[in-house]
């Protein structure tokens, strides 16, 4: 019994603990150098332009948090970068059904 009380409590600490993004994007050398999760084309297209008009390199996390969208970056990606994909993303399309697909 006591067995399958930790086991539990395990799958319950590996659940909080780990690291699920919806969506990872790692920008290196003016372009997306990995994506992880659905990426919607315009917003592609508007990550690439930014790339290729900024020389940063980084990441990218976007997390589900109930209803709504968080996103995270790495130090490295400077403040104005981070305002110029902040107003291009698209909050809204990202519903309960790209949600449940994790990165």
């Amino acid at each position: 019994m006591i067995y399958v009380i930790i086991s539990a409590a395990l799958v319950i600490f590996w659940l909080l603990v780990v690291d699920r993004p919806v969506l990872y994007i790692q920008f290196k050398d003016h372009e997306l150098a990995k994506v992880k999760g659905h990426l919607p084309p315009a917003l592609k297209h508007n990550l690439s332009e930014i790339c290729a008009s900024t020389d940063f390199s980084g990441s990218m996390k976007a997390y589900q948090r109930s209803e709504r969208i968080k996103l995270v970056f790495s130090s490295s990606v400077p403040k104005s970068v981070q305002q110029r994909i902040r107003n291009v993303f698209p909050f809204n399309s990202f519903n309960d059904k790209t949600a449940k697909k994790r990165a």
